[in-house]
């Protein structure tokens, strides 16, 4: 599965849940996606919430598989800005 998959399965729970601020999901080399209202795009644009995370990691975290609050205890999501943002996920997952 590649961003774009990820981003389309994101769409889905943003048409439900749109999204206040924007949020990206940074996975270094692999890219990164954003996050805003009802949109998932791939994008380098800053964001009010930026989530650190493996491509794979984030693959299991929208198929549910991996827990948002647990993948944080176990360092496997590193947050920055906004961490009220990044709370959302769970409300959007």
């Amino acid at each position: 599965m590649n961003l774009d998959d990820i981003a389309a399965l994101i769409r889905k729970g943003l048409g439900r849940k749109p999204l206040d601020n924007s949020l990206t999901f940074d996975c270094g080399a692999d890219g990164m996606l954003r996050l805003e209202g009802t949109e998932a795009v791939l994008s380098t644009d800053p964001a009010d919430c930026t989530i650190r995370i493996s491509q794979a990691n984030l693959e299991k975290l929208v198929q549910g598989q991996l827990n948002p609050m647990t993948a944080f205890a176990l360092g496997k999501i590193k947050v920055s800005g906004d961490m009220s943002v990044a709370l959302k996920l769970g409300q959007l997952l």
